[in-house]
């Protein structure tokens, strides 16, 4: 009875933290989608903070899909989200691969020296003349090539192809398939939990392109969304400090430009999120 009863104690310390974390991150979100979609009067009567709205309106989303450059900035990071995280995955795969081979000739040697850009960069100014030389200055390519293999993700995957039972290869190399073949057919397959996480990092990192695209990017048009979302506020902060005839509240539009940013990731991530833990490799071998 007593172990009975410490252990309703623990089991209800810890739903209840567990909800408090729950609130503490469900409330800003519904903070931020509420606000956006109510009229400010309401906001100001409310004292600035409105959780379930009473009357709804859209000018903030019409204004930001309508008067902005918001839909071209959209298409360009969905550019760089999907395109350039098939060549992050095609770099980090077709490095990470070789190096999980332990019979690599000079192995020691290549991972000590891709350990070593983690520690060290060229640095900042060297990064640009190199993208400058290359004609990369003011194309989407400059967002995306620079940091097309990432180290910490080529270690990662090369980590999870070194558990691929190796009966496995050997008995597609007694099978006559050549390496490309046993990565596109074998390893790939049942490497999709890790090879998700890694696409869904790259896709989120290139979703939140801002300091590559301020570094490279000067023409507006190829200037991916949390560029153009920033100038957007920062001018619409400024058009209201200077005219008092402004249609939408700056804090409306500041609400209304975090929800689209961030809901395309937001619906994406369930969808992925089921590979993290899911394991690919149960069931392959019989014993």
């Amino acid at each position: 009875m007593v172990r009975g009863l410490e252990d309703r104690i623990v089991n209800a310390l810890v739903y209840a933290i567990l909800a408090a974390v729950a609130v503490a991150a469900i409330f800003p979100m519904m903070y931020v989608v509420a606000v956006s979609i109510t009229p400010y009067t309401e906001v100001l009567r409310n004292g600035g903070y409105v959780i379930i709205p009473k009357s709804i309106t859209l000018e903030a989303y019409k204004h930001l899909l309508v008067e902005s450059e918001l839909p071209n900035a959209f298409g360009v990071t969905i550019f760089l989200a999907t395109v350039g995280s098939f060549i992050n995955l095609a770099g980090i795969m077709s490095m990470a691969y070789p190096l999980s081979r332990r019979n690599l000739p000079g192995r020691s040697f290549w991972l000590l020296y891709i350990f070593f850009t983690m520690l060290f960069s060229g640095g900042l100014i060297p990064t640009y003349l190199v993208v400058k030389s290359l004609g990369l200055v003011n194309t989407v390519w400059a967002m995306i090539i620079p940091g097309a293999i990432v180290t910490f993700h080529v270690l990662i995957m090369k980590t999870f192809f070194e558990n691929i039972p190796a009966e496995l290869f050997e008995s597609a190399r007694l099978d006559g398939a050549k390496e490309l073949r046993i990565l596109a057919q074998l390893v790939i397959p049942l490497s999709l939990p890790v090879i998700m996480t890694i696409a869904l990092f790259n896709m989120v990192s290139h979703w939140n392109t801002f300091f590559t695209a301020v570094l490279y990017v000067t023409d507006r048009t190829l200037q991916p969304l949390q560029v153009v979302v920033r100038r957007m506020l920062l001018e619409t902060t400024q058009d209201q400090l200077t005219s008092s005839q402004q249609m939408v509240p700056t804090v409306t539009l500041q609400m209304a430009a975090v929800v689209m940013v961030s809901l395309p990731m937001i619906a994406v991530y369930p969808f992925i999120q089921k590979h993290f833990t899911k394991g690919m490799l149960v069931g392959s071998i019989k014993g």
